[in-house]
């Protein structure tokens, strides 16, 4: 008799453990699944917000080699506007080069001097060698450089690298940098120091660039 009390009283007390279990393992297995679902959630906004490769880029046109003789730079304007030094530094097709023409001191317009083999910024004497680092004036003070943008040159047509959003935008156009500048340079007599100014605009306009057809 008391061995069958014991056995009963043994029976009664596993029961509720035994109800339990597939409750825990229940709770458990949603608590796994919320995280998981938050996870993957997480993940995603994270590769959204932060793409590990950046913007999709692509080649844009930008003109052909033989228009570009040794020595000659042009403006080269991205299909959102901003201006681009295209330089052939020597005789090969791998001597192109494309430089931001913006000076990262005031934002006033770096032109090419292949008599100086430098670029120079007139506002306020800034130097520029061939890679765009510059090497006098403010620019140098602070280790600032020109923006260089990637170049591809194939059967004789020269491409730069852009974010696949900007090229949507259209194509760029072109500028022919003259041979000697009509403006009066000099600190503060760059152009772009005048936005407001009817006379220096007008200068730039009609003297400074020469759009190509």
């Amino acid at each position: 008799m008391t061995s069958t009390s014991a056995s009963a009283s043994q029976s009664t007390e596993s029961s509720p453990a035994s109800d339990s279990a597939p409750t825990r393992r229940l709770v458990f297995g949603l608590f796994a699944s919320l995280a998981a679902a938050y996870g993957t959630f997480a993940a995603f906004v994270g590769r959204f917000l932060y793409p590990a490769n950046g913007p999709e880029r692509s080649w844009l046109f930008v003109m052909g080699t033989g228009e570009l003789g040794s020595d000659e730079a042009v403006v080269f304007r991205t299909p959102n506007g901003s201006p681009v030094n295209i330089t052939r530094l020597g005789p090969s097709d791998d001597d192109i080069v494309a430089l931001s023409s913006t000076c990262p001191h005031l934002g006033c317009q770096v032109h090419w001097e292949a008599h100086n083999n430098r670029y120079f910024c007139p506002c306020h004497n800034g130097i520029f060698d061939t890679t765009g680092k510059a090497t006098g004036g403010p620019p140098a003070d602070a280790g600032q450089s020109l923006l260089e943008y990637p170049v591809r040159v194939e059967d004789d047509l020269v491409f730069i690298e852009l974010s696949s959003t900007e090229i949507a935008m259209g194509p760029g156009s072109i500028e022919r940098q003259p041979a000697t500048p009509t403006c009066p340079w000099g600190p503060g007599q760059d152009p772009c120091l005048f936005p407001g100014s009817q006379g220096p605009r007008a200068h730039r306009a009609g003297r400074l660039t020469e759009r190509v057809s």
